[in-house]
């Protein structure tokens, strides 16, 4: 009997090494070499043929028949926007997010609603179909005579079970418990997700067949496999969130169909999730009114204004060094902003430890939050608290000027319409803005907005 060649596969980015390396030449990560049986090629291993059996042919660009293809809308508004619109078919959507976190509630009740417009197989290689059913119940969904339950992990079963009921739509749950059987390599490892990913892709490509996929998660938060498997799918998702907070957040980081920068909130609720319409009232209800190291900012999400509250705590240091730590704002960030304050508004801060986060779990990445963050720091290092209506929105250069934002229009009518009174914002968008009835405070500088909101 010939001897079985083996290869060493990269864990996190898929780097193929033919002997083992403590440490991944490609992404510098340690231990994550994984030996596998190197599989033999198929002459017809690669060719895309769909379940009626065509392959595919060249076509020349002129040839090539156009159709608008409608996006199927689901009830809840909050997932048709994070995908842009609406599910495309013919897609492949990954989902991934912390174990317990609403997955697979998300996708069975998204799955009723597309049992109304289409054929829907759920495969499960994770739950019974009983205790799907149980869950089913609890959560509403509606029996469907076109809703199939499969509890199956073999990829050859399933393939003939998508070739049998011809579903417009298909949920696998999860990724890293589907296994190719021809694949001599361990359930949820590199070959065997890499594998059954292609293969899925292709039965969605060449049959028009909308395939959501769950993914795994890492404990740093990654979706778990090599990251060839986030490049073949169209849409990426990340279900964010923790069981303290009943609140989801649902982010694409990854969409051929749509802007990657559209934030989903749910609120997770016995009877399962429900959408919410109005974030800005979660992110603000439980704000304490003129405390300091308090700042409101509206920040985009997508196409949609939020309003968040970002807090701030200076306190002396007792080490050498003082301490830098923020939680959904980016380190780095709150670190440059601290030194433009201590360099341009004269605020001695090198002794000073600093705690920075946003209020209610959100994640704040655009540069129209550096005057919010920038005031709420001068206001818990002064003691003084910001007027309850006030809102800020700029960007902080490091000379220390305010810089335009974009779509600040539709920032104001938010913040209009959630009762504030007076919005900071840069001095070069002045003549840019519509008819508001808010007060508008044009700021050049940011001593000059540290001195009109700390008076």
């Amino acid at each position: 009997m010939a001897k079985q060649k083996t290869q060493f596969v990269c864990s996190n980015c898929g780097y193929v090494s033919q002997r083992y390396m403590g440490r991944c030449p490609n992404c510098g990560a340690w231990g994550t070499l994984v030996e596998e049986v190197m599989q033999p090629e198929k002459a017809d291993r690669k060719s895309r043929v769909n379940l009626a059996g065509e392959i595919a042919q060249v076509q020349k660009l002129t040839e090539v028949n156009i159709e608008e293809t409608p996006r199927v809308q689901t009830n809840l508004a909050e997932f048709n926007r994070v995908l842009g619109g609406g599910v495309v078919p013919g897609s492949m959507v990954l989902i991934g997010g912390d174990p317990g976190i609403g997955k697979s509630t998300l996708l069975l009740q998204i799955s009723g609603q597309l049992a109304s417009t289409g054929t829907v197989l759920y495969v499960s290689g994770e739950e019974s179909a009983s205790q799907i059913k149980l869950r089913a119940e609890r959560l509403g969904v509606e029996p469907d005579a076109d809703f199939f339950l499969f509890p199956e992990t073999d990829m050859s079963r399933i393939r003939k079970a998508i070739d049998e009921v011809k579903p417009s739509y298909v949920i696998i749950d999860s990724i890293q418990t589907m296994q190719q059987p021809d694949v001599q390599s361990a359930v949820g490892s590199v070959a065997q997700i890499r594998e059954t990913t292609a293969e899925l892709l292709q039965i969605a490509k060449t049959n028009g067949i909308t395939i959501f996929i769950v993914g795994h998660v890492t404990k740093e938060g990654a979706i778990a496999g090599p990251k060839i498997l986030e490049h073949m799918v169209d849409t990426v998702l990340y279900f964010e969130g923790d069981n303290q907070r009943a609140y989801r957040l649902l982010r694409a980081v990854k969409n051929r169909f749509g802007s990657t920068n559209e934030l989903g909130i749910f609120e997770m609720e016995q009877t399962g999730l429900i959408e919410v319409a109005n974030p800005s009232d979660i992110f603000l209800e439980e704000r304490l009114a003129n405390a300091s190291g308090s700042a409101v900012v509206i920040a985009m999400e997508g196409t949609r204004p939020i309003m968040v509250e970002v807090q701030a705590l200076l306190t002396p240091t007792v080490f050498g060094n003082a301490q830098r730590t923020a939680a959904g704002i980016d380190r780095n960030r709150v670190s440059v902003l601290m030194a433009v304050l201590e360099k341009r508004a004269n605020l001695l801060l090198q002794n000073q430890d600093a705690y920075i986060r946003a209020a209610g779990g959100v994640r704040l990445d655009e540069p129209a939050i550096d005057l919010a963050v920038a005031i709420a720091i001068a206001s818990s290092y002064k003691d003084v608290g910001t007027q309850a209506t006030d809102a800020f929105v700029g960007e902080i250069g490091l000379t220390g000027e305010i810089r335009r934002v974009p779509r600040i229009n539709e920032r104001l009518l938010e913040a209009e319409k959630m009762g504030f009174k007076r919005v900071f914002v840069p001095k070069s968008v002045a003549n840019d803005l519509d008819e508001v009835s808010l007060q508008i405070v044009p700021v050049a500088t940011l001593a000059d907005a540290l001195r009109l909101a700390l008076n």
